[in-house]
């Protein structure tokens, strides 16, 4: 969908921001449509969340809504465009002037998400929508680019302190995801649960350009390895993935978490992470002793870095 890009600087309260946080650096406009918008926004969940809750009040219980736009991020408010002569052409060191007041302007998407995620039917009671929906839309949009962005935890209004994911490339953020913060969806009036991500499309775009070129596509069947890994309740499942990943090396074509365990059988403070491991090389069938050393490989270098140890191992 999309919205008109001008808010009320209200929504940087609502949205819980600290008083330095650079969200809260907006520009107003001299003429805006409406007095209590006169803001451009500074992000896209500003203008989409709003439209959430309109779709909600009109009886739309089960939504899911996403946006492209551009938001406004201006380094300070202090610099003012001159307004050059229209007698003539406008000297250089004007329009250099010009251009310099022009604030910058990233191209985002923000994903919301409330409701029932898998819907009530014959088949089973449904599922409601939770964080991890929003993890993995944000993630698509990276993997449809060929990205894959590190994933950890972080505490970033206007999300939940114990449900937000950050997306890094490289180092450099990308965005977030994760379930709103309570107070957040009890001062926009949204449904509980309500979640939500925001993604940086010009980092992701940027960092898509200078990939390699996508690799042939094998010929040979696929080698399938399965391993239950034993990690702390502290470590990200992301963590864990991203060892197994350099771990596996060139032979390991994807990773993929399928199942959370905690309980008695691996102990309190423990948790169980079950992934999926798929090995084919471009060339050749893989022996079984060649894929049973990528996947020693793989979980050794998740023992490495995350402590995690086989389970029942």
């Amino acid at each position: 969908m999309l919205s008109y890009p001008f808010v009320s600087p209200a929504v940087h309260d609502a949205f819980g921001l600290p008083d330095d946080d650079p969200r809260r650096l907006a520009l107003r406009l001299a003429n805006p449509l409406s007095d209590e918008q006169p803001e451009m926004r500074t992000s896209v969940l500003a203008t989409l969340l709003d439209t959430l809750r309109r779709n909600v009040g009109r009886g739309g219980t089960d939504v899911a809504l996403f946006e492209i736009g551009l938001v406004t991020r201006p380094h300070s408010l202090d610099q003012v465009a001159p307004r050059p002569e229209v007698t003539g052409r406008p000297s250089d060191a004007d329009l250099a002037a010009v251009l310099a007041a022009v604030p910058d302007q990233p191209r985002r998407v923000g994903i919301v998400l409330t409701g029932q995620r898998d819907l009530v039917g014959w088949w089973g009671p449904g599922r409601p929508a939770d964080w991890t929906d929003a993890l993995d839309a944000a993630l698509l949009v990276a993997r449809t680019l060929a990205l894959e962005p590190r994933v950890s935890a972080d505490e970033h209004p206007p999300w939940h302190p114990g449900r937000c994911a950050r997306l890094e490339l490289d180092g450099r953020l990308v965005g977030h995801a994760g379930e709103l913060h309570p107070a957040v969806i009890g001062a926009l009036g949204l449904p509980p649960r309500t979640c939500a991500a925001e993604l940086d499309l010009d980092v992701l775009t940027g960092a898509s350009m200078a990939i390699r070129p996508a690799r042939p596509v094998s010929t040979y069947p696929v080698a399938k390895e399965d391993v239950a890994l034993v990690v702390e309740d502290s470590v990200p499942a992301g963590t864990v993935e991203e060892a197994l990943r350099e771990g596996g090396g060139d032979l390991l074509e994807s990773v993929r978490l399928f199942d959370v365990y905690t309980g008695p059988q691996v102990g309190a403070g423990r948790k169980s992470l079950a992934f999926a491991l798929r090995l084919r090389a471009p060339d050749r069938t893989l022996t079984a002793d060649e894929a049973a050393a990528v996947r020693d490989a793989a979980v050794a270098s998740a023992g490495a870095r995350a402590g995690a140890v086989l389970r029942g191992g």
